[in-house]
C-alpha cells in the first residue's frame, strides 16, 4: 500500500478546521459548514428555540428537589462505592473514609441510624432525614 504525502498549507487546514467546527466545539446550531445555511434567527415577538420542553428545568433535578439538595446527595453518594451496598453505618463510613471522603460527608455519615442496613444511597439520605424526589412513573 503507497501512502502519499498528507501535508497541506495553513489555507487548507483552516478551511479543514472550518468544517468540523461545529461538532468539535459540540455546538449543534453552528454544525452548518456554509454561513448561509443557518437557520435564521427567532423573529422579535418570536420565543427563541430551544431542545428544552417548555416548563421542564435544564438541570438534572426533578421536582420537589433544587439544585442545592440534588448536590449535596451527590455528593455523599460519591464516596460511597457500590461494593458498600447494602451495608449499615460502620459499612458506609469504612467505605467513605478509604475514599478519603471529607470530614463533613463522614460527619453527615455517622448520623445515620445503628442497625439499619441501607440498600442504596437515597435510602441512606432519606435516613438523615433529607428529602428524595418521588418517582413518576
Amino acid at each position: 500500500m503507497e501512502r502519499g504525502n498528507s501535508k497541506h498549507g495553513p489555507r487548507l487546514d483552516e478551511e479543514m478546521a472550518q468544517e468540523v467546527r461545529g461538532l468539535v466545539q459540540g455546538a449543534p446550531r453552528d454544525a452548518r459548514v456554509e454561513e448561509w445555511r443557518e437557520p435564521e434567527p427567532a423573529g422579535e415577538d418570536q420565543p427563541e428555540p430551544t431542545l428544552i420542553p417548555e416548563g421542564d428545568r435544564p438541570g438534572g433535578a426533578p421536582r420537589p428537589l433544587d439544585s442545592t439538595e440534588v448536590e449535596a446527595r451527590s455528593e455523599v453518594g460519591r464516596y460511597i462505592p457500590r461494593s458498600a451496598l447494602p451495608g449499615d453505618r460502620e459499612d458506609l463510613l469504612a467505605a467513605a473514609d478509604e475514599m478519603e471522603a471529607p470530614d463533613h460527608v463522614l460527619a453527615e455519615l455517622r448520623r445515620l441510624p445503628a442497625g439499619q442496613v441501607f440498600e442504596t444511597v437515597s435510602q441512606a439520605w432519606a435516613a438523615l432525614g433529607h428529602r428524595n424526589e418521588a418517582q413518576r412513573w
